[in-house]
């Protein structure tokens, strides 16, 4: 299995938060490297500051508050919504959560995660 597993249950919330608050699954692209996993979500109107990254545990969450637009008007149609995002994954033990870094830019976040020095290929030298 990959190492940033799919969608976590909604355990983190209480039952009334979660029937009283919408949200929206950011669409995600998850790829890794030698030396890292990187995720990569689309949150279109969010910014830095209406992003909320935590980790308990093994179990990252992602919440993205949206700018919400004035409409001018009443709206005829209106494909958009206007909910916040929220994605919650539960990650693999060779994810080094220590070393998780984060950055925000034009609607999409970019969620890097090294992965633990004892599981990344290396060289063994032979001896004489």
């Amino acid at each position: 299995m990959n190492a940033v597993t799919t969608q976590k249950k909604e355990q983190s919330l209480t039952k009334d938060r979660v029937n009283q608050e919408r949200f929206l699954t950011p669409e995600v692209d998850i790829y890794q490297n030698k030396d890292e996993y990187v995720l990569e979500a689309d949150m279109p109107g969010v910014t830095k500051e209406g992003l909320e990254l935590t980790l308990d545990g093994q179990v990252l969450t992602i919440i993205g508050h949206r700018n919400h637009e004035t409409v001018h008007g009443n709206p005829l149609y209106r494909e958009s919504q206007q909910y916040d995002f929220r994605r919650v994954f539960e990650l693999d033990p060779e994810i080094d959560t220590g070393k998780i870094g984060a950055r925000m830019e034009n609607g999409i976040l970019v969620v890097r995660m090294p992965k633990a020095e004892r599981v990344k290929p290396r060289k063994i030298t032979i001896g004489d």
